[in-house]
């Protein structure tokens, strides 16, 4: 795993362009959620007006945020599947090769990944069944159900399909419209960063943007910036993993050396032990020969000792010859 200190994301807007982005609109006055209060600048012609200070000082930390997750090798989720959201998140997603949701959120994609993986491995199989011809080897009615599934499969999961286990964060525009992804996302502790207008309850949101969500060029901007956060953040990370790699690859070899080290020493050991038990052995095999040799020479010794003492004896032994008259 990567570690490092991330770098401050530099402040590349301002509040004119917020502002000309359209981004301060918030609904009516009739239709909005108590709990935005703290975010509202106040009301004109019955529309409220969002506070784009604090819409930046929000969209800083958000971007900051963003930059230490994908730094750290995490991905980011794109979730927006209203209309004025679907182009810019697509966009974004796909140029920063990140996952993203625009057209139906189904349930469960994040806390019920084994059949969400499921479906996207059928889609894969009819997609190499469409690549190697093998589809057409099937009858006609089957072949239009078939493409009819994967164009189902495509809609839905096409965004998806690369991703790698949960993401790091999920970026949502329209809280009330993705509600259900929010609670997944909450029910597995990720974070959420979100675009939160004047109607919505913003206490789900971890890093909540107050801003209008309606709005398509504030929505681009808004989109605009963080593609921009994750490109620098990714290219950090590319240069942090590979100077990792490196350490990694330095430590391997050294710790390859050392254990070729140790092998030599231990093989040298091993062959000056079975030196030295082979002369130990010679050594044993001499002394035992020698003293078996000694043992011979002594009995032999002693043979003719024994030998020399018993002929005397025999001679006085021995009966006189009767002498001839």
């Amino acid at each position: 795993m990567v570690t490092m200190t991330t770098a401050n994301v530099r402040q590349d807007v301002s509040i004119q362009d917020l502002l000309e982005a359209g981004l301060h609109f918030g609904h009516r006055t009739k239709r909005w959620n108590p709990k935005m209060r703290k975010y509202l600048f106040g009301q004109k012609n019955g529309i409220y007006i969002i506070d784009l200070e604090q819409t930046l000082d929000n969209l800083q930390k958000a971007r900051q945020f963003i930059y230490d997750t994908v730094a750290r090798g995490r991905q980011i989720l794109f979730v927006g599947t209203k209309k004025q959201a679907q182009e810019a998140l697509k966009t974004i997603a796909s140029q920063t090769k990140q996952p993203y949701v625009v057209n139906r959120w189904l349930g469960g994609t994040l806390t019920n990944n084994e059949t969400l993986r499921k479906s996207i491995a059928r889609m894969r199989d009819i997609e190499q069944m469409e690549k190697d011809g093998s589809i057409n080897a099937l009858p006609k009615k089957e072949v239009a159900k078939i493409r009819h599934e994967l164009k189902k499969l495509q809609f839905n999961l096409s965004g998806i399909a690369d991703m790698q286990g949960n993401p790091g964060a999920l970026f949502v525009v329209d809280v009330n419209c993705e509600a259900i992804a929010v609670a997944e996302a909450n029910r597995l502790n990720i974070p959420v960063i979100a675009l939160v207008d004047a109607n919505v309850n913003p206490d789900p949101i971890d890093y909540p943007i107050p801003a209008n969500d309606d709005a398509i060029r504030g929505i681009k901007l808004i989109a605009d910036l963080v593609g921009i956060t994750i490109q620098q953040a990714m290219a950090e990370y590319s240069k942090i993993a590979a100077e990792e790699a490196r350490k990694r690859a330095a430590e391997e070899a050294a710790a390859a050396a050392k254990a070729k080290v140790e092998k030599e020493v231990r093989e040298k050991e091993k062959a000056e032990k079975a030196t030295e038990l082979a002369r130990l052995k010679a050594e044993k095999a001499a002394k035992a020969k020698a003293d078996k040799e000694a043992a011979a020479a002594a009995k032999a010794e002693a043979d003719a000792q024994a030998a020399a003492e018993a002929a005397p004896k025999a001679e006085e032994a021995a009966p006189e010859a009767p002498k001839a008259e």
